[in-house]
């Protein structure tokens, strides 16, 4: 039952726009945040529903967007509902009134000590008719957002997901950050929770689709009719076509949670492995920062600095070396040219050999060369046309180009950007929050089909010694970098830029530059490369508007 909690050491509620300031709540054992979102001042809960970050140290826009300092999830501060992924939670909101010097909120005694509430999916689709029926192909982060999004906004069609993973949707980033295999750690919802919203869940592969017919089929023979078709197969690790490579054992990929059990498995409880990791993308390093601890791990990469690609020269010399600080050793600029049979056991790994002759003996190999999108199941279908990289061209929406009732979401999903630099070219973005946003565009697509779609700042994040923050795209390229902070103090914001228009930022140790940045491409209200340059402070300029 709702009743009056005064908040502890509030006199007033004289807070200016964009203001905020976490306070305990008299009679309880819980704190709320107390501000002034868009002109208006009310309490909502104090801590990111995704890893619990303290909002206070996030970003509160005149518009009353909340962005979240460590990856970006983002709230409507004024019904506490969710902007932007990875949140999957709503924030519960309170009022708040000033009364003979004090000040008062008003809510459950449980709401506010829990400070989140889950969306409300409930929902019986009993009877409903088979034309109304939504199929997501995959179970990751893209099919979680569309299937919650769905029902939150009033769907109340029958929703099927086809997975083959064998498990419901998993927090996948903590595979290659922590080589997490407990499902129970790693499962954002239990299968009770979708049962609830009536979503249901089929383990099992799909082979085909008759777009024509509107019928998914599955490899254990069965057709599924779809009225809407949502596919987020997400991507197929690469493997290398060298010698020794395909036939030897102990050789891993890392895509879902058997991979990370067979990697933790081989590297047992008595550690001292020599690891070889090839490829110096994020996926490479986060292994090897998790399995450095009493472990001999070398990583081998073609550039001439990790991440150079995506981060630059210098900010990759940065992050080479947090890593090196692990002990890790650095084989750049370097190319693979076979795998050689351990002498103890022929049939596993024994050494890794570079084309300049160097031998590296392995008791294991981890391959993190990238991904390609999961698309195979659709490359004889005369109906569908994938692009060159095996993606799915699509719109604003994430409808299928060419296709109707057909959208296509996260890693096999090639869009027009129209972020900073952007100007609407396409572009493929294997990002987890990317993803799960998109799944939220789809279902809001499908319910309200004549709302134009809202831009979201793609955002990422690593665990790479220290962590990366990262927002923007950089895919269309970048000719400068502006550098500012103490990289040797891991204190640092780099801005890639592309004539004077910021595309892309990343930073360490100096939160919320990437949360403020974020919302400032939103609102196209980023500082120019000149102004940077000049050291402009990006958290100088205050709330964004």
């Amino acid at each position: 039952m709702a009743q009056e909690y005064k908040l502890k050491g509030i006199t007033s509620l004289n807070l200016q726009p964009g203001e905020k300031q976490e306070v305990e709540v008299e009679g309880l054992d819980a704190k709320v945040l107390l501000l002034n979102a868009a002109g208006k001042t009310q309490a909502i809960g104090p801590r990111c529903t995704h890893y619990g970050a303290p909002l206070a140290k996030g970003v509160l826009g005149h518009n009353g967007k909340l962005t979240c300092p460590w990856h970006g999830a983002c709230f409507n501060t004024t019904t506490g509902d969710i902007e932007n992924a990875p949140a999957l939670d709503a924030l519960p909101v309170f009022k708040a009134t000033e009364r003979d010097g004090a000040v008062y909120i008003t809510g459950d005694a449980e709401t506010i000590k829990a400070g989140h509430r889950k969306p409300k999916i409930k929902c019986k689709v009993a009877g409903a008719p088979l034309s109304d029926r939504v199929v997501v192909v995959g179970g990751g982060s893209g099919a979680l957002g569309a299937v919650e999004g769905l029902r939150e906004l009033g769907f109340s069609g029958p929703i099927t997901v086809v997975t083959n993973e064998g498990y419901l949707p998993i927090d996948r980033p903590k595979l290659s950050k922590t080589l997490m295999t407990d499902l129970n750690k790693l499962q954002w919802r239990d299968a009770e929770w979708f049962k609830t919203g009536d979503i249901d869940f089929v383990q099992d592969e799909v082979v085909g689709v008759d777009f024509g017919g509107k019928t998914v089929k599955t490899k254990s023979g069965q057709q599924l009719p779809y009225s809407r078709l949502v596919l987020a197969t997400g991507g197929t690790p690469k493997l290398l076509p060298l010698q020794g490579f395909q036939v030897l054992g102990n050789i891993f990929t890392l895509r879902n949670v058997h991979d990370a059990k067979n990697i933790k498995e081989a590297i047992g409880e008595k550690k001292g492995k020599k690891i070889v990791i090839i490829g110096s993308s994020f996926i490479g390093m986060e292994i090897a920062a998790c399995t450095s601890d009493g472990n001999d791990v070398a990583i081998i990469g073609m550039e001439k600095e990790p991440l150079e690609r995506v981060l630059g020269e210098r900010v990759g010399a940065i992050v080479r070396k947090n890593i090196e600080s692990k002990g890790v050793k650095f084989y750049m600029s370097a190319g693979v040219d076979k795998a050689e049979p351990s002498a103890a056991d022929p049939s596993k790994v024994g050494s890794v050999h570079l084309k300049d002759g160097t031998k590296l003996d392995a008791d294991m190999v981890i391959l993190g060369v990238g991904v390609s999108p999961a698309t195979e199941y659709l490359k004889e279908n005369s109906v569908v046309r994938l692009e060159d990289d095996g993606s799915l061209k699509v719109d604003e929406s994430f409808s299928v180009v060419g296709l109707k009732d057909v959208y296509a979401i996260g890693d096999i999903a090639s869009y027009p950007y129209h972020g900073p630099g952007g100007d609407g070219k396409y572009v493929r973005i294997e990002h987890y929050n990317v993803a799960q946003n998109a799944g939220r565009t789809v279902a809001n697509h499908i319910v309200h089909p004549n709302l134009k779609p809202e831009f979201f700042t793609p955002v990422f994040w690593s665990a790479l010694g220290a962590q990366l923050r990262y927002c923007g795209n950089s895919n269309h390229g970048w000719d400068d970098l502006v550098l500012q902070g103490e990289p040797d103090q891991g204190k640092w914001v780099a801005y890639y830029t592309k004539g004077e228009t910021v595309v892309a930022m990343a930073s360490m140790g100096k939160d919320p530059a990437m949360a403020q940045c974020a919302q400032m491409m939103q609102l196209n209200k980023m500082p120019t490369k000149s102004q940077l340059k000049d050291g402009l402070d990006i958290l100088s300029l205050g709330p964004p508007q």
